[in-house]
């Protein structure tokens, strides 16, 4: 069986062993980023990969971690008190918690409070490895929702989701669940409001239940790291979920919060009944902002008065540990010593004076970053690739760069466009539509076998998992060009320059998009 990367134990990868740091929230101290880096530097080969999941992941490490050092990373903060439960994914926030303008709670309390409650129970040990809590204030930068009217998948498909909504001048999270029955809607919204202090009980509760049931279905507890135990979602379908939430509150002391949408009638105008326990939601009653594309890069406003965030593009997610310090003097020298990892491989600096801002550009860009999120690099992302991943069948991370390196000097973007290099059909890097998927696939030219690429554009129905496929079969040699005409063709025929790229290749079918795209040649 295959096991979740963790700091305790080793996991194997085609470049050596992998070691993951869970940062939950995704906010690290500089002291933390120093200390990773100077990790990095003496068992990896001086660098780390920001994940999906805001994780910092040291790759090729060559020997085992001591013991007294893996002590040192529980002291700061960065390693769970008990090993036991290092393995069970991240949590998940927003990268601009506490500071973000629109949202209706601050979610790093409780972000925090969940972490310490997993990181001191020794008995979820047996939890999936895959067992995922994320929490979203509601503001402009979501990592729960797609944006409103948009047909792609959700961000991250954790199993729990706690979306904060505004219900008569209160703020509640409405808890939803992953059924792992849609690409698109994988969440049930189970209709039930938390109060903000009930959240972590019910998590832990919902946990409880989880085991419980893990337990009946393989007649022991199965040890810890194993991948392979029933998923949550997989336990919700065959118990039901209400059958399941029954249970659930069974560890409370109170009932859950039901809450009850309205709903005319086609006939008339009556409303639902409502049920004893239950109050009534309307769309009204939500502050939910339309979350704006790419805020986690760039300097935007924050909510303290005279402060303001920078969103750096870190180029496919890698961090060479020299720039890992560099970051953190920064973050230390201009700002509060805060650095925050986002789940599309960048990170942000928070709490700058005004003042400071042309400075830090100036140092951003010394360490061979940027903030521009319309910089291709700004949306450019990549899995692990060949190199690190059996499962891979290209060097993704090596041809994105030299794909960004290509593009640079040919074209210049108006706005961002989100290009997503995978080595397989997991997709491991990104969970999301993007505007161009490129999926890693050997191809025989001329007797050899070399890299390619098949290639998807936009949306399609809920059975394509990267949109529409519109090539197949490119070696890499060809990608560059053929990436850079369709990106010319966009830029040029486009009704509006604030049409995504994405959005742009929906209003064509494949055979006159490709006609279309072959003009430029």
């Amino acid at each position: 069986m295959s096991s979740c990367p963790g700091l305790f134990y080793q996991t194997s990868a085609r470049d050596g062993t992998l070691s993951r740091i869970r940062i939950p929230g995704g906010i690290l101290t500089s002291q933390q980023c120093r200390v990773i880096a100077d990790l990095a530097d003496e068992f990896g080969e001086d660098y780390t990969n920001i994940t999906n999941r805001a994780n910092l992941q040291i790759r090729a490490i060559c020997r085992e971690i001591p013991g007294d050092v893996l002590r040192v990373l529980q002291e700061i903060g960065v390693a769970s008190a008990i090993p036991e439960v290092d393995h069970l994914r991240n949590i998940m926030g927003s990268p601009t918690a506490g500071i973000d303008l629109y949202e209706l709670i601050d979610t790093r309390p409780l972000i925090c409070e969940l972490d310490h409650y997993i990181t001191t129970h020794p008995e979820l040990a047996p939890l999936s490895p895959k067992f995922s809590v994320a929490f979203d204030g509601d503001g402009s930068v979501s990592i729960g929702e797609a944006p409103k009217g948009s047909r792609a998948r959700r961000e991250r498909p954790n199993d729990i989701a706690l979306t904060a909504v505004m219900v008569d001048n209160n703020v509640y999270f409405r808890l939803k669940l992953n059924l792992g029955t849609s690409l698109f809607e994988p969440f049930i919204d189970t209709d039930i409001l938390l109060k903000p202090k009930e959240c972590i009980e019910v998590v832990a509760a919902l946990a409880q239940v989880y085991l419980q049931h893990l337990t009946l279905e393989t007649g022991k507890i199965i040890p810890d790291r194993k991948s392979r135990q029933p998923r949550l979602w997989q336990i919700l379908n065959n118990l039901g979920i209400e059958r399941f939430l029954q249970e659930v509150e069974r560890h409370l002391s109170y009932p859950l919060r039901r809450v009850l949408q309205e709903k005319e009638t086609r006939g008339g105008g009556d409303k639902e009944t409502r049920r004893q326990g239950e109050f009534s939601l309307s769309p009204s009653h939500s502050l939910q902002v339309n979350p704006t594309r790419y805020k986690h890069i760039g300097v935007h406003p924050q909510r303290q008065k005279g402060l303001s965030y920078i969103g750096v593009v870190v180029p496919v997610g890698r961090l060479d540990t020299w720039q890992m310090r560099g970051l953190a003097d920064i973050a230390e020298t201009y700002a509060s010593g805060t650095l925050r990892l986002t789940p599309w491989q960048n990170l942000l600096i928070s709490d700058i004076p005004q003042q400071w801002i042309p400075n830090i550009q100036s140092k951003i860009k010394n360490l061979g970053l940027h903030w521009s999120a319309t910089n291709i690099r700004s949306a450019l992302v990549a899995c692990a690739g060949n190199t690190g991943c059996a499962s891979s069948a290209t060097d993704t991370k090596s041809h994105a760069l030299a794909l960004a390196e290509y593009l640079d000097s040919r074209l210049i973007l108006d706005q961002p466009v989100n290009i997503h290099f995978t080595g397989c059909e997991k997709s491991c890097a990104q969970h999301s539509r993007s505007d161009i998927a490129l999926v890693g696939v050997t191809i025989e030219d001329k007797g050899e076998a070399v890299e390619g690429y098949k290639v998807y554009v936009g949306d399609g129905d809920s059975h394509e998992k990267f949109g529409r496929e519109i090539y197949r079969w490119v070696p890499f040699a060809e990608l560059p060009r053929l990436v850079e005409r369709m990106l010319q063709i966009y830029i040029a025929e486009r009704d509006t320059p604030k049409k995504s790229f994405g959005e742009f290749a929906n209003q064509y079918v494949i055979a006159d998009l490709q006609q279309l795209f072959e003009k430029g040649e």
